[in-house]
């Protein structure tokens, strides 16, 4: 159920963002005004690096009470769950360096 309810934020969020420059162009016209331009550069940079954190800590959290449990019966195994745990920041370096490119190469 919380990943029904997940998906459908998500879903809205992203229709939400893309609705913005429809609605602009529209009023924008009626009133003979200048078109609005939409930074895409850093939409898109915003979500490379916010999706790559999101999915990070959702990936943290699940690794984290996994190791929780492990470790209340083998305390020894905590170095592993260490490593475990630093993976994941990986997916966050890979989308602030992707989030820079976009910025640099766009």
């Amino acid at each position: 159920m919380k990943k029904l309810i997940l998906g459908i934020l998500l879903a809205a969020v992203v229709v939400l963002i893309l609705a913005v420059p429809v609605l602009a162009a529209e009023e924008n016209q009626a009133a003979n005004a200048p078109q609005v331009s939409v930074n895409w550069k850093a939409i898109s940079a915003a979500l490379a690096v916010g999706i790559s954190a999101l999915a990070s800590a959702w990936a943290q959290s699940k690794i984290g009470s996994a190791a929780a449990g492990a470790l209340a019966e083998k305390p020894e195994l905590s170095g592993i769950f260490i490593v475990l745990e630093a993976i994941p920041e990986t997916m966050i370096i890979l989308g602030f360096v992707v989030a820079l490119l976009i910025m640099i190469m766009a």
